[in-house]
């Protein structure tokens, strides 16, 4: 678990650094940058994974080999550690919750999405599979992860790529005629192919023509229907009813087509192995490219450069400010689910912002 400081407010982003270098982890947590650890289980190299599961391991991945690979990490959603084996290093996290099945299903096709792309590094899945000793494991090659530096710029150039990429599909497909070349795969609807999770709870990924239709069905209304069932915030209700009838007039004059997204993209979940950049622990599905960078903003650690190669390629359409506010509450009431009512003050906070702009 990562935590970051804003505004004297102490905050916690939902997703595991999985591959970063242990030297890495701890050399932010010495500097107190945004990537402080907190919450982080580093155990000790005599501390490991059990016997049972090791074992497990060795069959699941036919290799001799098993050694563990300097310290164990943990955080509020799995136990992670690497491996040397007779194919090479992995990392492989284990997650006891029920949850789990879903949580790394939905990673490792998320993973495989991106990579299809060819537009943005992240870590190749190796095998999802149940533990008999409880919980599910997922596997994924290991990479030296360092702190994102000299490559902010490069990073915002290839998620501008990935968003890219299917939508240039697209309109290609519609563009094509008889006797041309085919083109790729392309998706024309939002949603993916499984759920996916943000964090540890499920997100909802059922295929709509849509994207106002599935954002408000399958990103805001889950999330605020979780808010009730365990708040029962009669405030969050009354503002959501309000907030629906609005939000249609944040898309007036675009055109929303669908990108593949990353999904969970803070800081905490991008990097760099040398001078290539990476992201790891995705929640993808097919959506509005602007949601992606609505968190990049929650916890900062991207760089003016990010931004700047990222909208060379894709500009600002207008409205952009109001559709972010939009996206950001997703991520709000996601953490409020997670870690309680001190999530509550902004999560009503943008929802007011959005319901009084549109009285304006």
């Amino acid at each position: 678990m990562i935590s970051t400081t804003t505004n004297k407010t102490t905050t916690t982003p939902l997703s595991l650094s999985t591959t970063l270098s242990t030297t890495a982890r701890l050399t932010r947590q010495n500097r107190g940058s945004v990537h402080a650890t907190r919450g982080i289980r580093i155990l000790s190299p005599c501390h490991v994974m059990s016997k049972a599961l090791e074992d497990f391991l060795r069959s699941q991945l036919s290799t001799s080999v098993l050694r563990p690979l300097g310290a164990a990490g943990g955080g509020c959603i799995s136990d992670g550690r690497s491996y040397l084996t007779d194919s090479g290093q992995v990392f492989v996290k284990h997650n006891t919750k029920r949850e789990a099945e879903v949580m790394f299903k939905g990673e490792a096709a998320s993973l495989e999405a991106i990579l299809k792309t060819d537009t943005l590094r992240v870590p190749k899945p190796v095998k999802v599979a149940e533990y008999p000793g409880g919980g599910w494991v997922l596997v994924t090659e290991h990479l030296n992860i360092g702190s994102l530096r000299s490559q902010q710029a490069a990073l915002g150039r290839q998620l501008a790529r990935l968003h890219l990429h299917n939508i240039s599909s697209l309109e290609k497909s519609n563009r094509i005629g008889v006797g041309e070349e085919e083109v790729g795969e392309c998706v024309d609807q939002f949603g993916f192919i499984c759920d996916t999770c943000c964090g540890l709870l499920p997100m909802p990924n059922e295929w709509r023509k849509d994207w106002v239709e599935f954002y408000c069905q399958m990103r805001l209304g889950k999330q605020l229907e979780l808010v009730q069932q365990n708040y029962g915030d009669r405030e969050a209700a009354e503002l959501w009813t309000r907030l629906q009838r609005c939000i249609p007039r944040l898309f007036r004059g675009i055109t929303v087509q669908p990108s593949l997204l990353h999904g969970d993209l803070w800081s905490g979940n991008a990097g760099q192995v040398e001078q290539t950049p990476v992201a790891y622990d995705p929640a993808s599905f097919y959506g509005h490219h602007e949601f992606d960078l609505a968190i990049t903003t929650m916890f900062g650690g991207f760089s003016p450069e990010f931004y700047s190669s990222y909208h060379d390629l894709i500009p600002r359409a207008d409205g952009f400010s109001d559709r972010s506010q939009l996206y950001l509450l997703f991520h709000y009431l996601n953490h409020w689910n997670h870690f309680g009512s001190g999530y509550r003050s902004q999560s009503i906070a943008i929802m007011k912002k959005l319901v009084q702009h549109d009285t304006l």
